[in-house]
């Protein structure tokens, strides 16, 4: 990881980014609680306040934010985990993950009700991945815990054959899944959340051009302090216009999903745990880091000469801003 000497953060001012600067920031997908804090900085004039105009730019299934970032169309991304990071460095592509807003991957596994006691009791059901899901955390898991490609059956995307089969696990998203299958199937599931298993990667990472961060320092500083604030602020303050936001840009949002997706990011941990506890949300250590990449050697998943610091820089975040946003 290069280390970046940023003289203006030793001032006391973190406002330096011109006023009304244009900022475009592109999502992962339709507007969701998942990207609450960001609707949030926009909508309460956090980001205004440090001289940004923010524009959020949803994802989608036919939208590629990312490749609109390498292409100059857009300024910050909202990138999935330290995979794609790691990715992006083993392609040569000068991608660096700035903050870390999501301390858990809330990926996770679900089970009929009392059809395991613990994550290792998964191994003996049959389990619906996707492709892409094998290709990482489950590889991970037969190295960690010993599961099986055998026992793995290729996940489609429809919940129907999991919610017939009592021994049969299904992976999903902790604030959607759950949700879908309880209403469709009549049943809570249990929710086993790869991260509590020692799945340890960020996820929803902000994103941005190695040229960016060196050029435009303040712009990144104020556009990560400022979507820090907001989750504070979706999390523990007044998050209606956020949410009336989410809607607009996704009108298929209901009041009921935002509710449990905001009520799992809390629960779980999701946002603010760990070593956003003391340093703030979007923290981002070497350790944290290196503790995953070496999973993923372990797992065969990225190669161990890797120069993965090369992936992240952690200028911009752990010195605890809005920590006194908290209530």
């Amino acid at each position: 990881m290069r280390k970046i000497v940023l003289s203006l953060l030793l001032s006391t001012v973190a406002t330096a980014a011109s006023a009304n600067t244009a900022v475009t920031f592109g999502t992962n997908w339709l507007a969701q609680a998942e990207h609450g804090g960001f609707y949030q900085a926009v909508a309460d004039g956090t980001y205004a306040a440090c001289g940004l105009d923010v524009t959020i730019q949803p994802g989608g299934p036919q939208v590629n934010n990312r490749a609109l970032m390498l292409a100059g169309k857009i300024d910050f991304n909202m990138g999935g985990n330290l995979l794609e990071e790691f990715s992006a460095v083993q392609e040569g592509i000068p991608v660096v993950a700035v903050a870390a807003i999501f301390q858990k991957e809330p990926q996770v596994i679900l089970t009929h009700p009392g059809a395991a006691k613990s994550f290792e009791d998964l191994k003996t059901l049959k389990l619906l991945i996707g492709d892409a899901g094998y290709a990482s955390y489950y590889q991970w898991m037969i190295k960690a815990y010993g599961f099986t490609p055998e026992q793995r059956e290729v996940y489609t995307f429809n919940p129907a054959p999991f919610i017939a089969d009592e021994k049969s696990g299904m992976q999903g998203y902790l604030s959607s899944e759950p949700l879908m299958v309880e209403k469709e199937g009549g049943f809570k599931p249990d929710v086993w959340l790869l991260a509590d298993a020692g799945y340890s990667t960020y996820s929803t990472l902000i994103e941005t051009m190695a040229d960016t961060v060196a050029k435009k320092p303040e712009v990144v500083k104020c556009f990560v302090d400022g979507s820090i604030k907001g989750w504070y602020n979706f999390l523990y303050g007044d998050n209606s216009a956020a949410k009336e936001k989410i809607k607009k840009d996704n009108p298929d949002m209901t009041d009921e999903q935002l509710a449990f997706g905001i009520s799992q990011l809390k629960e779980k941990g999701i946002v603010d745990s760990g070593d956003a506890l003391e340093k703030g949300i979007g923290v981002i250590t070497d350790a944290h880091v290196k503790d995953f990449f070496d999973k993923m050697v372990a797992a065969g998943v990225v190669p161990g000469d890797l120069d993965y610091k090369a992936a992240y820089t952690t200028d911009f975040v752990g010195a605890g801003v809005g920590l006194d946003l908290k209530k």
